[in-house]
């Protein structure tokens, strides 16, 4: 198994079982970019651009700043500053939008009062738009950073989360607006598209089926066959080829004194003559007693309970190592570089390379 990490936001994997090259799209950066996706439409770019200018009109003013602050004070609302857009995470778009709507109140108190910048104040229209956004995308708020970690399996969660986003979190609600539901099913159906490609579907099924905590839940009836006939067939390659030993050049030994033979001597000789089991029905009895064991707990953590099983399942705990390796995001060595941006400055742009590589070192371990 070799995973790629590159700068396109995807990692380029070579599994065990594929004849070619896989690209396995960060879950990360897809997931902005379909959100990106589902933003363009006129009446969402002029609700964030007010919402824009609502915020640089209160963080470039300690006037206006003080009149918030009286302003929530005086109608019982939540001490909080109001919040700017990051280009870079899409997460920031969705807290300035939801931090506006909480205090929607206090900035209409206090730019009522303010002829210069009583323009800014949303109007219905703007704030049923920046509503629809924000039902839209804050049940998203948290996935990103959950599968953005370097510290746990993320791959084989790739197509639960898919499956939650289908059901639960961008499903179609009774009372969504138009908007909202436009925006959820440009959402879905963009992943959908970008996870389609078989090779991928093939990659993240392996991944899936290998990780205890979900197993074949995730797959579906018609590709479950297929599924267990490539674990049996990595399987079958993963066993290692009986070779024959060359005959040893050492000069014979001198004949030891016959011993009597004992008992235990005579049930070991019966045991061994006994016709041993193929190597095949020992894949496919172990591949089955996987299946038929319990899932576990979906918090606990797969790679502990393959290294405390895998002396009941062997061939499969091979399996296990090369697939649930693979990270689902480019995320972590994106903070590497970001790590190392920090460290090669202006000031410090003299560092031998070798100074470089362990001061990044130091700073992701320490």
């Amino acid at each position: 198994m070799v995973c790629i990490t590159t700068d396109s936001g995807a990692n380029i994997v070579k599994a065990a079982s594929l004849n070619n090259w896989t690209r396995l799209q960060c879950f990360g950066h897809r997931l902005h970019l379909a959100i990106e996706n589902a933003m363009k439409d006129p009446r969402i770019d002029r609700a964030v651009g007010l919402c824009k200018k609502l915020v640089g009109c209160f963080s470039y003013s300690w006037r206006r700043k003080r009149d918030l602050a009286e302003a929530q004070k005086e109608l019982k609302l939540p001490e909080h500053k109001l919040k700017t857009e990051c280009p870079t995470r899409w997460g920031s778009r969705q807290a300035m939008i939801q931090r506006v709507l909480e205090q929607l109140p206090a900035i209409s108190h206090v730019l009522s009062s303010d002829r210069k910048a009583r323009h800014l104040i949303p109007t219905w229209q703007d704030v049923e738009v920046l509503e629809a956004i924000n039902n839209a995308l804050s049940p998203l708020t948290d996935f990103t950073d959950a599968l953005s970690g370097e510290q746990y399996v993320s791959v084989s969660s790739v197509k639960p989360v898919l499956h939650l986003f289908e059901t639960s979190v961008v499903a179609m609600q009774e009372d969504d607006s138009d908007l909202t539901r436009s925006i959820k099913s440009k959402i879905l159906g963009y992943l959908q598209e970008k996870y389609s490609h078989p090779n991928t579907q093939e990659l993240l099924d392996m991944a899936t089926s290998l990780d205890p905590r979900f197993k074949m839940e995730y797959i579906s009836e018609d590709n479950k066959t297929t599924v267990k006939a490539r674990l049996t067939r990595e399987m079958t390659d993963d066993i290692p080829s009986v070779t024959q030993t060359p005959p040893s050049t050492t000069p014979p030994a001198a004949p030891m004194k016959k011993s009597r033979k004992t008992l235990g001597s005579f049930l070991k000789a019966a045991k061994g003559s006994e016709a041993p089991s193929q190597p095949e029905q020992d894949v496919a009895s172990e591949l089955l007693s996987y299946l038929l064991s319990s899932k576990i707990d979906s918090e606990a953590d797969p790679l502990v309970w393959w290294k405390e099983h895998k002396g009941e399942f062997p061939k499969l705990s091979v399996l296990a190592r090369k697939y649930l390796c693979i990270p689902a995001t480019s995320s972590p060595s994106e903070r590497v570089f970001s790590t190392g941006g920090n460290i090669v400055t202006c000031l410090r742009s003299s560092l031998k390379p070798q100074n470089v590589d362990r001061l990044v070192f130091l700073a992701k371990n320490l």
